[in-house]
């Protein structure tokens, strides 16, 4: 009798043990899908990014980041705003439509001069990437020939008309000789210069290398190699970078991570990509119609891409000494504190780009 007792009880304590181990595989199997409904990467954060011309090669770095799905594995949502002018893309931006903004490093010295704390955090691009010719019908063979010319650039107070004030300083020739006007930076731009509503064009590719090829423009100055760049800046300078209001970073510094990571993770892509690795990765209608036009361009400006997403001090210094030759333009007294390399230095340590 006391062994079917036992067995009895040592029956029911182990069916009662089922009946617990059972219980908490379902509170395990629970907990698990409680964890995925709040996992970052399945519910990442979101960041608005105003930028210019988001076909352009001048944007080539986000572009990447985002169709090889570097932002989503770094757990991020990108909304994209899309301006004709990185200057627009700053107003979005000082209007409170955009968190953060990719766009010329240039913008930082301005915004600074009116007492505006912006910074940038990961560099793009170490060339302007910008060139500056004349319309090949016009019997213009040389930058002084332009007194009295109608310049286009994407707008004012964008690099685009930065660079052309600078080619025109560097001949002998003030901003104040020509009359600069706004086409925006894709097929805008080259409808006035057919039109003949323009006689000089200063863009970024694949625009300018597309009319280069067409025989419709003719250069008189390229801003798009690491000599080049020198040659009209008087030393290297930072390009296109991203860069947000300093209290965003501070705020939100696992989303100005997740954007620097997913940058330097296409710029080490970059690195070692082929023709057809590129095409395979940029949407068609990125190519202007033409993919041997839009990969002719970006030979050009190959080397231009930024390594590892950090700004170089000695750049900031150089491109602030050229800035400030330009005339009419607000900006601070002395050379700001306009980056931060914190954010592009954890990135480089994590793709070793």
């Amino acid at each position: 009798m006391v062994d079917v007792h036992r067995s009895g009880m040592l029956s029911t304590v182990a069916s009662h043990r089922r009946v617990l181990l059972l219980g908490a595989l379902g509170a395990l199997a629970g907990a698990r899908s409680g964890l995925a409904a709040v996992d970052p990467s399945r519910n990442p954060g979101r960041v608005t990014v105003a930028l210019a011309d988001r076909q352009s090669l001048y944007q080539l770095p986000l572009t990447l980041a985002e169709q090889l799905g570097y932002f989503k594995q770094a757990g991020l949502t990108v909304e994209w705003q899309s301006h004709e002018a990185s200057a627009k893309a700053v107003n979005s931006a000082l209007q409170g439509q955009a968190d953060v903004v990719s766009g010329a490093f240039e913008h930082l010295f301005g915004l600074h001069g009116k007492g505006l704390n912006f910074q940038a955090f990961v560099l793009l691009g170490r060339t302007p990437q910008v060139s500056f010719g004349v319309a090949a019908h016009k019997d213009l063979r040389s930058v002084m020939a332009l007194k009295g010319a109608r310049v286009g650039v994407s707008a004012l107070d964008s690099s685009t008309h930065w660079m052309a004030c600078q080619w025109l300083l560097q001949n002998g020739l003030l901003p104040e000789d020509v009359t600069f006007v706004e086409v925006g930076s894709s097929w805008g731009a080259v409808e006035s210069l057919r039109s003949g509503a323009i006689d000089a064009l200063c863009n970024p590719d694949p625009v300018m290398h597309g009319l280069e090829q067409g025989n419709e423009i003719r250069l008189l100055g390229e801003a798009r190699t690491l000599m080049s760049t020198r040659k009209v800046m008087g030393g290297a300078v930072p390009g296109a970078c991203l860069f947000a209001k300093a209290d965003f970073l501070q705020k939100q510094p696992a989303v100005a991570q997740a954007l620097a990571d997913g940058v330097v993770h296409a710029l080490k892509w970059l690195q070692t990509a082929g023709p057809t690795d590129l095409l395979k990765a940029v949407p068609s209608y990125h190519w202007m119609g033409d993919r041997a036009l839009y990969l002719g361009a970006f030979e050009k400006l190959r080397e231009s891409y930024a390594m590892d997403g950090v700004i170089p001090q000695e750049s900031v210094f150089n491109a602030w000494r050229a800035h400030s030759r330009l005339p009419g333009l607000v900006q601070a007294m002395r050379l700001p504190q306009a980056h931060t390399n914190a954010f592009a230095i954890k990135a480089k340590g994590r793709f070793a780009a």
